[in-house]
């Protein structure tokens, strides 16, 4: 089953990382296949740093679904300074830049992404 792993780049990111999850549990599509995940501890922390969202995606559908969930939480007003590096196997990486984004280059990006493999970002 393919994965997407999505990074939150802001101020706070392990808050909005939460923030990110709660939301994409709350889409019956993505029920039971999102989770918040993190890298090991490094020497001398007492645990791991969740700040990276991991959802399990199906064929066809699911990437449709979460790239209009993507979309509608990074437009929320008070998440302007956010942009979301989500990779998906393979090593392609997509990055979304909330102050410049459109719902249908997020699901465009997104499934290049997993066709092609080339590096995208939604900017300008």
């Amino acid at each position: 089953m393919a994965t997407a792993l999505i990074s939150v780049l802001s101020e706070d990111p392990v808050r909005d990382a939460e923030s990110l999850t709660d939301w994409l549990r709350g889409e019956p599509a993505l029920a039971g296949k999102v989770r918040l995940t993190g890298a090991a501890p490094a020497p001398g922390q007492l645990g791991a740093t969740l700040d990276t969202v991991t959802v399990l995606l199906g064929a066809g559908g699911p990437l449709t679904v979460l790239a209009s969930c993507l979309r509608t939480w990074i437009a929320q007003p008070r998440r302007g300074d956010v942009r979301l590096k989500v990779e998906l196997d393979g090593g392609r990486v997509v990055e979304i830049d909330a102050k410049r984004v459109d719902a249908e280059d997020v699901a465009q990006l997104l499934r290049q992404a997993r066709e092609e493999g080339p590096e995208q970002s939604v900017r300008d």
